[in-house]
């Protein structure tokens, strides 16, 4: 069931610093969304971080996450939703990092499945979107492939019971209230603020992932998998830090 954005931006028990004063300047949702989520090397992460963040660890362990889901109903404030920009399937690689005592996450990788989404995107932000081809049903499937890098994903997928308990694990892999990118010899900081995810158990029947970038190799088995129903998310325009 929707909430309304009054109803969201009221709920605000779980996140560990306010979010921005001023009003907000874009809603969207994510939707059915794949967690997976890779134990890796601090050291080989921190090379391909902008500079002024720090690797953010869980007990002196880093993180990589490849989330795949569906965006859906993304707009400005003031206007409503355009399906055809609007709407697309999404895959982020993001790794947990710390500015200023405020955690968030930093971009790998962002691909997606509309040309005309990524050129709109790159356009109203500086995030590094991509086009990739993709496929998803509406059930149990998900493949993209990235020709460009060679990336490739490919997920058929059973949804299983409501995690009702989350580990703090859990918790420090999903609930992250910003993101940080670099453009133009700058950093940024885009806050956001959503309710907490609902997860789910994930049961993998075949999965296929292909993901270099340095000397970070995900070809492996992912080390937690999850799925979210999804959340509505409230974003703030960007600030320099």
């Amino acid at each position: 069931m929707s909430l309304s954005i009054k109803k969201i931006l009221k709920q605000t028990d779980h996140r560990t610093w306010d979010y921005p004063k001023q009003p907000y300047s874009f809603y969207q949702e994510w939707n059915r969304a794949l967690f997976f989520h890779w134990k890796v090397d601090a050291d080989v992460l921190q090379e391909l971080i902008p500079d002024g963040l720090t690797i953010d660890l869980f007990n002196n362990e880093a993180y990589v996450s490849l989330v795949a889901f569906t965006m859906e109903k993304i707009r400005p404030r003031f206007l409503p939703p355009f399906a055809p920009i609007s709407n697309f399937d999404e895959i982020n690689l993001r790794t947990y990092v710390v500015k200023d005592d405020i955690p968030g996450v930093c971009f790998l990788n962002i691909e997606a499945s509309k040309i005309i989404s990524v050129a709109v995107s790159k356009l109203l932000s500086v995030l590094p979107y991509e086009h990739a081809d993709m496929f998803r049903n509406n059930k149990d499937y998900f493949q993209s492939d990235f020709k460009k890098k060679n990336f490739s994903f490919a997920a058929k997928y059973e949804i299983g019971t409501e995690i009702t308990d989350k580990t703090d694990l859990d918790c420090f892999l999903t609930e992250r209230y910003c993101l940080y990118v670099d453009a133009d010899e700058n950093l940024y900081r885009y806050d956001i603020h959503h309710i907490p995810w609902p997860l789910h158990q994930l049961t993998l029947y075949e999965l296929q992932t292909n993901y270099v970038l340095g000397d970070l190799n995900l070809n492996e088995l992912p080390l937690k998998v999850q799925y979210s129903s999804g959340v509505q998310v409230i974003a703030w325009n960007k600030i320099q830090v």
